[in-house]
């Protein structure tokens, strides 16, 4: 899934298109885990449908949860008349009618935005109570780092571009770096005119805010080995499967897939 929309479209779904719309390498793994399930779906951190709507293409029944509205609404839209449900929810606490799910997937590091071992363990409880017996429970972590930090100048990763309705996006990354409890990514974004003159680089943090050229965006992961998650969701009920492994990209680090069995 590439940038899509209009003039109207939140830049919420813009940017979450723009960061995370382009990865694909973890998309053969989920379709593969949905065809062995062959039942319906959980898709937790759905997003704007990266990963929901292609299990829907390949003619899965798909739940589509997550706590953002504009990119449930973005999803729908994109669903058209697929078998994709969407429910707004936190991940910690939500309750669903259906307890039959044969496999819930929790891709692109979500099980790390939980807020510790408690909001995941949370999370693994929920889950569990949502699949059935031998249900599958499959999460995406983070794989070995390449820390880096460039806010005060230094050329770093390219900026990921998109156009959309006359404006011209760019997202780079600044920083990432691992804080013992926490891996902090920090991205710079911007919206400028679409034939706008390219933006000047290295750039310094602090003069972009100041001149109001650009926006801060910092997220935290819990840092976790796959060990570790293994371990909770044994406490939480599920059994421990064989980790899966998503090699880097040109653009992504690399996933470990963490599997579990009600």
């Amino acid at each position: 899934m590439g940038v899509s929309g209009s003039a109207t479209t939140p830049a919420e779904v813009v940017w979450h298109d723009l960061e995370c719309g382009a990865y694909r390498a973890d998309l053969a793994l989920w379709l593969e885990l949905a065809a062995q399930a062959g039942g319906p779906i959980l898709d937790v951190g759905a997003g704007a449908g990266r990963v929901a709507l292609e299990l829907a293409r390949a003619g899965h029944a798909v739940t589509a949860l997550d706590s953002a509205p504009a990119l449930l609404a973005a999803l729908r839209d994109r669903a058209g008349g697929l078998a994709v449900e969407t429910v707004q929810a936190d991940a910690r606490c939500f309750e669903l009618e259906r307890k039959d799910y044969s496999l819930c997937i929790v891709p692109m590091q979500t099980i790390q935005l939980l807020g510790g071992a408690g909001g995941r363990m949370r999370f693994l409880r929920r889950a569990r109570a949502h699949l059935r017996r031998g249900g599958l429970l499959a999460c995406a972590i983070l794989g070995e780092l390449d820390p880096f930090d460039c806010t005060q100048g230094g050329i770093g990763p390219a900026a990921e571009r998109a156009t959309l309705a006359g404006s011209l996006y760019l997202s780079r990354a600044l920083r990432v770096v691992e804080t013992g409890e926490r891996v902090v990514i920090e991205r710079e974004r911007r919206i400028l005119p679409e034939h706008a003159p390219a933006p000047s680089w290295p750039f310094r943090r602090e003069q972009g805010e100041r001149d109001g050229l650009a926006e801060r965006d910092v997220i935290e992961l819990d840092a976790i080995s796959a060990a570790v998650l293994l371990e909770e969701g044994a406490e939480a009920g599920l059994q421990p499967q064989p980790t899966r492994e998503l090699p880097p990209t040109d653009e992504h680090v690399g996933s470990s897939v963490v599997m579990l069995r009600a």
